[in-house]
């Protein structure tokens, strides 16, 4: 396979301030790459990225808080950097974003300032 790799963005402060279970928080992640995979299935780096599963590259980052993810979201938009930003209902709070598949050199300039999650 390519450097094609997934990144997830996901709050860092839905554990901490919103007292989330982690369970509840993969749960977001697992939302937001179901429904980027879905949205961009015919794209070609999707697909490749799709056709070999046992090695595929996800890289789980933290943001901050809403306003972090909201904004991150907001720049990948004016980039046209595909991407789901998930927002849980009913209670209307925006928990992660997920990237499609993408090269690496492609979307990293967009997510390097963020830290890989921690417990």
């Amino acid at each position: 396979m390519s450097n094609i790799v997934q990144y997830i963005i996901v709050r860092s402060d839905l554990r901490s301030a919103l007292s989330w279970p982690m369970g509840a928080v993969i749960a977001q992640c697992c939302h937001a790459t179901a429904a980027v995979i879905h949205l961009n299935s015919d794209d070609s780096d999707t697909v490749a990225y799709l056709k070999d599963l046992d090695n595929m590259h996800k890289v789980v980052l933290e943001a901050k808080d809403e306003a972090a993810l909201v904004k991150l979201s907001e720049k990948l938009k004016e980039n046209e950097i595909k991407h789901k930003l998930w927002i849980e209902q009913p209670e209307n709070i925006p928990t992660c974003i997920a990237l499609k598949p993408y090269v690496k050199d492609t979307v990293h300039k967009y997510v390097k300032q963020f830290k890989l999650l921690k417990e």
